[in-house]
């Protein structure tokens, strides 16, 4: 068994992070220039994603932006410009890290709330795609702009997520033209799950966090992985695997505790195990 550690101590060196109630809120942190993305915060994005299975008091993660944007994409004079002096091999390896970032975000057990203010564009809107949960406010504005930039659509996985949250159709015109979602055309196509007002926004992230911080960890680890595996699997087989995965989730602690707690006719306290 892998050993755990806490990431309440955890020294963030490109966005601000903390931990409270077991909910970790990381906070993109450049209101200047709307919170864009350098090399160094796409790797220790990366690197933390990839270390969360090992947290010992992080059970959910909120994912947000200061000052009033979610994030504007990878910055333009810090990665864009350096971009076109680089060699093939060094481009491969920078879009092989951009997709590790949203990897390492599916692949965390911890649900990921994303709450999206402002502007959510490029890879901002990347990150918000391969968050669990997506709440927004009437005002925020997400476009994917790499054909602006004269690339591709398909990139850190726009192809496969963005159709599962809002239909092929939809998808492939986003992906297509770069044109502005607004915040209550996101709502209706599914891209968020609630409107709110941008002063209540936090809170209500966070308190979601916190219910799902609360609940069977072990539990929602599973329900995540599954809805990432499901799209590549037949439904026969998919059905199999939640079958085995269900079994093995009966023999938790938390299903006894669930039970034991639904007989006395009192809440149920989660442990994760």
């Amino acid at each position: 068994m892998r050993a755990k550690r806490a990431f309440g101590d955890y020294a963030a060196r490109h966005f601000r992070w903390s931990v409270r109630d077991r909910v970790a809120t990381l906070t993109l942190d450049r209101p200047e220039r709307k919170n864009p993305l350098t090399f160094e915060s796409y790797a220790e994005l990366r690197d933390l994603f990839r270390a969360l299975p090992d947290a010992s008091d992080v059970r959910a993660v909120v994912l947000t932006g200061a000052g009033g944007n979610f994030c504007s994409g990878g910055d333009v004079h810090e990665i864009i410009g350096a971009l076109v002096a680089m060699a093939p091999p060094e481009l491969l390896a920078f879009t092989h890290m951009t997709g590790d970032v949203v990897k390492a975000m599916r692949a965390c057990p911890q649900p990921i709330v994303a709450a999206v203010d402002g502007i959510c564009a490029g890879a901002g809107a990347m990150l918000a795609l391969a968050s669990d949960i997506r709440y927004g406010t009437a005002r925020a504005k997400i476009a994917f702009l790499f054909a602006r930039v004269g690339l591709a659509g398909a990139d850190m996985g726009a192809c496969a997520l963005l159709p599962r949250a809002v239909g092929q159709g939809r998808a492939a015109e986003l992906l297509l033209t770069g044109r502005n979602l607004g915040g209550e055309e996101a709502l209706a196509w599914g891209f968020f799950n609630k409107l709110v007002p941008p002063d209540e926004m936090l809170d209500e992230a966070e308190t979601l966090a916190r219910s799902l911080a609360r609940g069977p960890t072990l539990a929602h680890a599973a329900t995540k992985a599954m809805l990432h595996r499901a799209w590549a699997m037949g439904l026969d087989d998919e059905i199999d695997a939640e079958a085995r995965l269900q079994a093995e989730l009966m023999t938790s602690n938390d299903f006894r505790r669930a039970y034991e707690a639904f007989a006395a006719k009192r809440t149920p306290e989660f442990e994760g195990d």
